[in-house]
């Protein structure tokens, strides 16, 4: 990375909607040197008005800077990582914020970038959009996928170690396919889920009756559908395959539940609904166990990238990246379950 003055990264934010707009702010906040972009001149003259410098070309918000994170819609991710890596410095690490991993990975990789390019994906959001709905604290405590790759493996030991210090979030590590294939049942089938009760509400006969009785329950498993609903389609069609695939899974236990209702099948349902209670409690109660490892930094990154990846498809995480007297030290968690 660049030889920043005081130590701090240079760091530039390109797309400032309520994810970028907030990892702008918390930059900001931490007090490092930031600068924004937006292809929205209203954006940008507001991110102005915040006191942030938003120059008016793409090209002189992100050089000379040290570390540049692309918060784009999925769609824009492509030629915005194309065009940002050609006015970045070729020290500077590129990372993105989107929800599918494999085709910017793929496209990261036929230019030439891998090297320079980590993809990454806060699991963290809000149902408003814009920089205005942007807060510093979004990420805190977040689950923060990136996905290390031995020809980058150096600027994903700088990213990880900047994320955990300046975010408060928790590292993991995952390859792009394992993300896609378990944020389609994590996050994006959700989306079509609340998506499907909420529209069958929407146009039935006693859809007022229905809101006059909604408390916690329809709340709760319609929140996601007040996305704006142009960005969850772009989602939903950026991960189609994975989502398509999982969602096989889910209407296979819905058939078995619709049947176990139609025979007055007591028995099979109380059995799904113990599974679905135990998964539920699993999630609210994860017991972890501490699985530390460190590595030369002149070594074959092999061993270090298969633990980083078995780390993270096993549900575990990084609280801490240290590179320091020729070696890289990581502070890794596991279920305690795990083998």
């Amino acid at each position: 990375m660049v030889d920043s003055p005081g130590g701090n990264p240079r760091a530039a934010v390109v797309g400032t909607g309520l994810i970028g707009g907030s990892v702008l702010l918390r930059l900001r906040e931490r007090g490092i040197d930031v600068t924004g972009w937006d292809p929205d001149a209203a954006t940008r003259a507001q991110g102005r008005a915040r006191g942030v410098p938003f120059p008016d070309e793409l090209a002189d918000a992100v050089r000379d800077r040290d570390v540049v994170f692309l918060c784009g819609p999925l769609s824009s991710l492509p030629e915005t990582l194309r065009v940002v890596g050609r006015h970045a410095g070729a020290d500077c690490v590129l990372t993105d914020v989107g929800s599918t991993k494999g085709g910017v990975a793929a496209f990261a990789a036929a230019q030439g970038l891998t090297g320079r390019f980590v993809p990454g994906h806060p699991m963290a959001g809000a149902e408003r959009a814009g920089l205005t709905a942007a807060v510093p604290e979004l990420f805190d405590g977040a689950a923060w996928v990136l996905c290390p790759a031995a020809e980058g493996i150096e600027r994903f030991r700088t990213l990880a170690a900047l994320i955990i210090d300046v975010f408060d979030a928790r590292i993991v590590p995952l390859a792009p396919d394992v993300h896609d294939s378990a944020a389609a049942l994590a996050s994006h089938i959700p989306h079509l889920l609340a998506g499907s009760l909420a529209g069958a509400v929407a146009a039935a006969d006693l859809r007022d009756a229905v809101l006059g009785l909604a408390a916690g329950s329809f709340r709760d498993g319609t929140r996601v559908a007040g996305t704006p609903a142009i960005r969850t389609a772009d989602m939903l069609l950026n991960n189609r395959d994975q989502v398509l695939a999982q969602l096989g899974r889910v209407t296979a236990i819905l058939d078995q539940l619709a049947a176990a209702l139609r025979a007055g099948d007591a028995a099979a349902l109380v059995g799904q609904y113990q599974r679905a209670r135990g998964l539920r409690l699993a999630l609210l109660d994860r017991e972890l166990r501490a699985a530390p490892r460190d590595f030369p930094l002149d070594g074959d990154v092999g061993d270090e990238l298969a633990y980083l990846l078995s780390l993270g498809s096993a549900g575990g995480y990084l609280t801490r990246c240290v590179v320091a007297d020729g070696r890289v030290t990581y502070a890794g968690h596991l279920p305690a379950t795990t083998g």
